[in-house]
């Protein structure tokens, strides 16, 4: 095959995907930041900074010069933190080809704008670029998907044909992908789980059981359809793979960098702490921030979120929070759902 790809960012996520389309045939070229960390990848034939024990196939070729990826590449994943986002495309800008398409795989929210990451590369992009961007999302944690564990995600664009190019490109008979119209709900479901997720890991922490983690992710899941309903998105979107599922594997599973950070705060460290003793991104603690003025702005109750951004950034006591939480006032869970959905019972 002789599509080539290129792939900006090789930390965990940016490095499975390398893999991925490499194992395809692909012609892929990773970009590294950092001069060391091609040298190290070359020197060892895998990522042992972010992804140890997975090699990486011949094809996959990871060079320091961000112009050697993207110049020659019909197809562009940008695999960097959200907060990155932004400057990774100014850079880029003027490097793509005309027919580039570029495929988003960060999940967040920029703080200062709270734009979704597609709103983020097209306001850097020229108009020609309009409908070639497509949004990656769902449960897949690198540590499995470079070891071709059965994943499932979905893609979403503003036009279908993207979606299913997209779809085409990525899909194996160990990595299936759905297309969803709603680029909206796909990247607020990717971004806000990660918010969930934090409290899962303090629940954890704080040592909860199962209720309590079942009882947070349930509410966690309806404070994202309500945001995502104000800001337009559709709510079938949030039962899907980059809604619940994202949901459920992020809260729940060991490889959750967010699920961990929680944890800890459970048990009593500092956010500081935690942040200084990471070389992953953390990405729930900005969109904590995000979705917390997110909800001010759409006039939307999202207890749980703001519960954590106390925790966050205000020095709340975990166990506080909790209690504060648990003794809101009484609501009807099917009420609740039926004005979100501006339903007539």
């Amino acid at each position: 095959m002789s599509k080539n790809i290129g792939v900006i960012g090789a930390g965990s996520w940016g490095t499975a995907l390398a893999i991925l389309l490499g194992g395809k045939g692909y012609n892929v070229k990773l970009w590294a930041r950092r001069i060391e960390h091609k040298k190290q990848i070359d020197a060892y034939g895998e990522n042992t900074e972010y992804l140890p024990g997975v090699k990486i196939p011949d094809n996959v070729k990871v060079t320091n010069e961000i112009e050697e990826a993207v110049a020659k590449s019909k197809y562009i994943v940008i695999a960097v933190p959200s907060h990155c986002v932004r400057n990774i495309v100014k850079i880029i800008k003027n490097l793509l080809n005309k027919d580039s398409i570029i495929i988003n795989v960060a999940k967040g929210i920029e703080i200062d704008s709270l734009k979704r990451m597609s709103e983020v590369i097209r306001e850097e992009l020229d108009d020609d670029f309009y409908y070639n961007i497509a949004v990656l999302s769902g449960p897949s944690h690198a540590e499995e998907v470079s070891r071709n564990i059965p994943t499932t995600v979905v893609v979403a664009a503003e036009k279908k044909r993207i979606a299913e190019i997209v779809q085409d490109l990525f899909i194996t008979p160990n990595f299936r992908v759905y297309t969803n119209p709603d680029i909206i709900g796909v990247e607020l479901g990717g971004a806000l789980k990660n918010v969930i997720a934090l409290g899962a890991g303090i629940s954890d922490g704080l040592g909860f059981g199962d209720n309590s983690k079942a009882a947070l992710m349930t509410r966690g899941i309806a404070e994202i359809k309500r945001l995502g309903i104000a800001m337009g998105a559709n709510i079938l979107t949030f039962a899907g793979l980059s809604g619940v599922g994202d949901l459920i594997v992020t809260c729940t599973s060991p490889h959750s960098r967010n699920r961990r950070a929680g944890i800890e705060l459970g048990r009593g460290k500092s956010l500081k702490e935690i942040l200084e003793n990471t070389n992953m991104v953390i990405e729930g603690v900005r969109t904590t921030k995000a979705a917390y003025k997110l909800q001010k702005k759409y006039n939307v109750e999202m207890p749980i979120t703001t519960e954590l951004y106390k925790v966050l950034f205000e020095g709340k006591h975990p166990k506080e929070a909790v209690s504060d939480l648990m003794m809101r006032g009484r609501t009807h869970e099917i009420e609740e759902v039926a004005i979100s959905m501006n339903w007539k019972l």
